[in-house]
């Protein structure tokens, strides 16, 4: 294989190296940069880049690369994995969703070298990191006081990305359209199979994603060749949903959920009653269609409109998939005394 060209830093296989990809300076004459850990094979194999915090206050992801680094035993076979835990890095530091010019750095890709702030980091993430990739996985968690329950999100219309989609091992796989300016787009776009991991909510650490995120990573690494090591795992069969939604709130005042994540919901169940500060009830939120709860709200105030619950609709039994749902949280979280960070 020939040396691996990052920022300007040859990499040549068989080698480990940590190194930091300059952004952009800040007004204060501070230099920010990317951390990135490359690890290569000492044989031939595909290349694959691992992502977080995309959006800065997503935090598990960071610590899903933290645990693949420091796993005992964990070594790149053939080919190359990039690992990027902070591709945010202004918005880790301010705790925040967003660049700080307030731009959504997932919706400012191809990016320019001569853009926006954002613009310039898409563009440096872009050409140094994933255009060397045939494979990627983006992790991302929900938004502020929103919690989702581990899912991939991908293109499963391409056959490879659909395969990869169900060895990563998660209970839910959710056929999601290309967004204009998404790192997901610019990485189709360079032939880049990729792999959109949500799990968990943000400026929070979520053990059972987090664990189901570095089995998925490791699982797709040995799907493609590029690690030996295997463990013994009960598998999860999962299940595509074409089609989902998010059920709002029909009134304003103080939440009190009846469903959380995982449930299985049919048409017509109550999901949470809305009332007024003195007790009296409101509004009674119900599921518009029969599914599974793959994301929902956590704070217990909401305004009219607010989004609650999100549905996932299956062609499948939704019974077979809450006993998938199951066997994944008793197999990754089978004790509460389990220290954080094994498998």
């Amino acid at each position: 294989m020939p040396d691996l060209i990052i920022g300007g830093h040859a990499i040549p296989e068989g080698k480990t190296v940590q190194l930091e990809l300059p952004v952009v300076r800040l007004y204060t004459d501070t230099d920010i940069s990317m951390p990135i850990h490359v690890m290569r094979g000492r044989k031939p194999g595909p290349t694959m880049f691992v992502s977080a915090a995309v959006h800065g206050d997503e935090l598990n992801g960071i610590e899903i690369i933290r645990r693949l680094i420091n796993k005992k035993g964990f070594k790149i076979h053939c080919g190359t994995l990039i690992l990027v835990p902070m591709v945010n890095v202004y918005g880790v530091l301010n705790q925040s969703r967003y660049m700080p010019d307030r731009r959504d750095l997932n919706r400012c890709f191809p990016g320019s070298p001569k853009g926006s702030l954002a613009g310039i980091v898409a563009d440096k993430f872009l050409n140094e990191i994933v255009k060397h990739c045939g494979y990627g996985i983006d992790l991302h968690t929900g938004a502020i006081h929103r919690s989702n329950l581990p899912q991939i999100r991908a293109n499963l219309k391409d056959e490879e990305t659909r395969h990869l989609a169900e060895i990563f091992g998660v209970p839910v796989l959710l056929n999601s359209n290309l967004r204009d300016g998404s790192l997901r787009q610019a990485a189709v776009e360079s032939n880049t199979k990729i792999l959109l991991y949500e799990a968990g909510q943000a400026l929070r650490f979520d053990e059972l994603s987090i664990r189901a995120g570095v089995r998925g990573i490791h699982n797709v690494l040995l799907n493609l060749g590029m690690i030996q090591k295997k463990y013994k795992a009960t598998p999860v069969k999962p299940f595509l949903a074409n089609t989902s939604a998010w059920t709002r709130a029909s009134c304003s005042g103080i939440v009190n959920n009846l469903k959380n994540l995982g449930d299985q919901v049919q048409k017509g169940d109550p999901l949470a009653n809305i009332g007024s500060p003195i007790g009296e009830t409101f509004a009674t939120v119900r599921a518009s269609r029969s599914g599974i709860i793959i994301g929902k709200q956590n704070i217990p105030l909401v305004q009219e409109g607010d989004a609650m619950f999100h549905i996932a609709y299956f062609t499948e039994e939704d019974t077979e998939i809450v006993e998938n749902i199951e066997i994944m949280q008793d197999t990754l979280l089978p004790t509460q005394n389990q220290q954080a960070g094994t498998i």
